[in-house]
């Protein structure tokens, strides 16, 4: 019994796990599969973008996307191969426990046989039986000697069975070193597609050096423009405050003027000077009393109308979506290192996507400025307390004080001083500038 529980958890032991390993291998393929599609996608870009004479930044950051994919893809290849190396270790692992098994169960095997090779006549069979004290002695002997029987014909077919499984694990062992073969082949056509685009991403850097001066100059008008943006974004937010302070002065004035209206109309209808004047003493006293307190707020820019608008944005953090359907990110947040070797610290993230592209609103809320910087325009939208920058567009479609909707279309991609399209995008309050990746929903 104890050999055959023995056998039963190795085979589901090695089952399970075989099983385990395809399921991963699985999701490996189709990890990789979509990689591939990723750069199919991204070489498309690059060769529309190469009728261009000049090598320019989006080409660079095209062929660098379609290196770093290059490397997930042999990064893909490299966790297939040691799975395939732990499979083959555990079939090798079950192949030594089969033979170990074995020799233990043909050992049992030999003994059972050459002790009824010994007592293989009736003559002992009889006198087995019949040495027996009494009746239920015998009756047991006789048990005894048929599960004995039945023990031998049990290691005779525990012997076949394992034979069948140490067969099954060794045509595993053969499927997966062929499978090893043949992902090292792939492994290898993969790594000179790698160098090749590593060459031609150092052709690009090096074109792209060549263009120093023009480039420092476009670095230099980009920076002027990001800066004249800031001031934009800076200006609509402080004009928001400003009516935002505005309108709670106003509601505020109205509100103590209704309690005074109110308290007169009461004194009114005293029926004498006295009371008249109790009344007023009193029409004071409510006017102090019963005006209610302003209610205290994270920001000036929250008001009954928008906080729930603002908290919403504050919980889809992560999970806006993009302002255009498709694009590759020229710059991030931040500081950005350019193949001229000058860093660029920006407080947007730049998208490029073709000219003519619809730009979307990323969430509920209300334009608060369109207008033009330098030969682009720009269009900044309130959500409560923060603001969402859209820069470098033609072609917009909606007005200062609209209220528009998520995914809204505010206009179209402009081209940059490369000649591609793109567009900055800003998140923003009156505190600080916001990464837009972290806001935005992973792709």
């Amino acid at each position: 019994m104890l050999q055959k529980f023995i056998l039963t958890t190795i085979v589901l032991y090695a089952t399970f796990f075989s099983n385990l390993q395809a399921q991963t291998r699985e999701e490996l393929e189709k990890q990789r599969q979509d990689l591939k599609k990723e750069i199919e996608e991204t070489e498309n870009l690059l060769n529309q973008n190469k009728v261009r004479t000049k090598e320019n930044l989006l080409q660079y950051n095209l062929i660098s996307k379609k290196v770093n994919l290059q490397d997930r893809v042999i990064d893909n290849i490299n966790h297939d191969l040691n799975i395939l190396d732990n499979n083959l270790y555990l079939i090798a692992k079950d192949i030594h426990r089969y033979d170990r098994l074995l020799d233990t169960l043909k050992q049992e095997y030999a003994k059972s046989m050459v002790y009824a090779y010994k007592n293989r006549s009736s003559y002992d069979f009889l006198n087995f039986i019949f040495s027996a004290s009494n009746f239920n002695d015998a009756i047991k002997r006789i048990s005894y000697l048929k599960s004995y029987r039945t023990y031998r014909e049990m290691q005779g077919n525990n012997i076949l069975h394992t034979q069948e499984l140490r067969k099954s694990r060794m045509k595993d062992l053969g499927v997966a070193k062929d499978q090893k073969t043949e992902v090292l082949e792939v492994q290898n056509k993969e790594k000179v597609i790698l160098e090749t685009q590593k060459k031609e991403k150092d052709r690009v850097i090096s074109e792209l050096k060549k263009q120093g001066k023009q480039l420092n100059k476009q670095i230099a008008a980009k920076q002027k423009q990001m800066q004249k943006v800031n001031n934009a974004i800076a200006a609509a937010i402080k004009r928001a405050q400003e009516e935002a302070r505005k309108e709670a002065l106003a509601k505020a004035s109205a509100e103590k003027e209704r309690v005074r209206l109110e308290a007169l109309k009461n004194s009114k209808s005293a029926d004498n000077k006295n009371v008249t004047t109790t009344a007023k003493t009193n029409t004071e006293s409510n006017s102090r009393t019963t005006t209610p307190a302003p209610v205290k707020r994270e920001s000036i820019l929250l008001n009954d109308e928008n906080i729930a608008l603002n908290a919403s944005f504050e919980k889809n953090r992560g999970t806006l979506p993009w302002p255009l359907d498709r694009g590759l990110i020229l710059m991030h947040y931040g500081k950005n290192s350019l193949p001229s070797g000058t860093v660029m610290d920006v407080t947007s993230v730049t998208i490029s996507s073709d000219i003519g592209s619809n730009v979307k609103s990323v969430f509920d809320g209300t334009v608060t400025a369109v207008q033009p910087v330098e030969d682009m325009t720009v269009v900044i939208i309130q959500h409560g307390r923060y603001f969402t920058t859209y820069s470098n567009l033609s072609g917009v479609q909606v007005r200062k004080g609209q209220d528009v909707k998520t995914g809204q279309v505010l206009g179209k991609v402009a081209a940059n001083f490369d000649g591609v399209g793109a567009i900055d995008f800003y998140i923003s309050n009156e505190n600080s500038n916001y990464d837009p990746e972290k806001w935005l929903k992973r792709r």
